[in-house]
């Protein structure tokens, strides 16, 4: 995390990098960056998401309990983030998780 509380620049660059990331919508929080499958809030929680740790990075999730461990460069946690990327993810659906749950019943 920046001392401003945003998230690093080198992360936000190393995962718009990644094309597969590219599709999903981004959201940050607490010098965190998330990944949703919808662009609307409450955005979904089935992606990991990377942490800032000092001078390298945690990658965690899908849930808040749940960590894979550390990485030393966001280029690395972004990797890890892409292979753990559930089946057919993306791009990322206009709406809620909700809406986003409707229309993956019907297909």
């Amino acid at each position: 995390m920046r001392d401003d509380g945003r998230v690093r620049t080198e992360l936000i660059d190393a995962a718009y990098a990644e094309p597969r990331l590219r599709e999903l919508f981004p959201w940050t929080g607490m010098g965190e960056l998330h990944f949703s499958r919808c662009t609307g809030q409450r955005w979904t929680w089935d992606i990991l998401f990377i942490q800032p740790a000092r001078e390298a990075y945690w990658v965690s999730g899908p849930s808040r309990s749940e960590t894979l461990g550390p990485v030393a460069t966001a280029a690395q946690a972004v990797a890890m983030v892409v292979q753990h990327l559930p089946e057919k993810c993306g791009p990322a659906f206009v709406g809620t998780p909700e809406e986003l749950a409707a229309h993956e019943a019907i297909e």
